[in-house]
Formats: C-alpha cells, sequence, structure tokens
C-alpha cells in the first residue's frame, strides 16, 4: 500500500469521525446510553465520570483496528484505526483540556476558534438532562455560535 494513500484513509477517518462523534453524542449519549453521559452534564463529585467510559468505547475499534491490521498486513484496516486514534486524541485534547479544564495544561485562550467551541460547549451543557440539547459536535460548531464570539470581541475591543 502506498503510504500517500495510508494518509489519506487516516486523515478521511479523522474527518468521519467528527459526524459519528455528532450521531453518537446526539443518538446515544443523550438516548439509551444517558446513565453513562448524565454525570458530565450534572457533575458530581471527584475527577473521574462514568462519562469517562465513552473513551473505552471509542478506543476499542481504533485500537481492534490497528492490531489486526498490521497482524493480518491490511493496511488500509490500520489506518482507519489511527484516524481513529487522531481522533480521539484530538478530542481529549478539546474537550477535556481546552473546554472543561481538567487538566490545567493551558490557560483560557482569546483565540476566536477556541472561544467558539467553548461557547458551543457551554450551550450544549445548559440542558442538565438528555433533552433538547444543541451543539453535539466537538471540532465543528454551528456559524451562530462563530457569530455570537465574533460579536462579543467587536464590543470588548
Amino acid at each position: 500500500m502506498h503510504w500517500l494513500l495510508f494518509i489519506a484513509i487516516i486523515l478521511i477517518t479523522f474527518f468521519i469521525m467528527e459526524g459519528i462523534t455528532w450521531l453518537t453524542h446526539r443518538y446515544v449519549m443523550h438516548g439509551f446510553l444517558w446513565y453513562l453521559h448524565q454525570d458530565h452534564h450534572q457533575k458530581g463529585p471527584g475527577f473521574f465520570e462514568k462519562n469517562d467510559a465513552f473513551f473505552l468505547i471509542f478506543a476499542l475499534p481504533s485500537w481492534l483496528c490497528i492490531m489486526l491490521g498490521l497482524q493480518a498486513k491490511v493496511y488500509p484496516v490500520a489506518a482507519i484505526g489511527f484516524g481513529i486514534a487522531m481522533y480521539g486524541l484530538a478530542y481529549f485534547v478539546v474537550h477535556e483540556v481546552i473546554i472543561h479544564q481538567r487538566f490545567k495544561w493551558f490557560a483560557r485562550s482569546n483565540n476566536t476558534y477556541i472561544r467558539t467551541i467553548r461557547w458551543a460547549h457551554k450551550m450544549h451543557h445548559k440542558h442538565i438532562d438528555k433533552f433538547q440539547g444543541e451543539s453535539f459536535g466537538m471540532l465543528l460548531v454551528a456559524k451562530k455560535y462563530r457569530q455570537k464570539v465574533k460579536a462579543d470581541k467587536l464590543k470588548t475591543a
């Protein structure tokens, strides 16, 4: 397999994962697996949440694709696993580090994109139950959130 095709499959998988994440968040986390996601919206004491189990739910297919794809020399399958893993890393950095700041690695940013994803996520969390949610994506958010952040920046400038 040509290395450019391998990289292309990784990148395509990475971008497809945003859609899969949106669908999973909307219909699974706010659906039949709400009991795992609920403590993310209704924060209790402690560092860990039942919601953290979704890390394993997404890591398992990634690991299996990488391991089985490499063992069987079916490199497109391994590339899919690497794409899922890359999205998982991006999700961790954006969701846990930048948005919720569970890990205090960076100070709050004035970057428009970062402020936009933080605002969109804040709008998602204003709903403390599984119904009537909004903004289920992670890396791509609706234009209305970007416009609100830009308008706020103009007011404070």
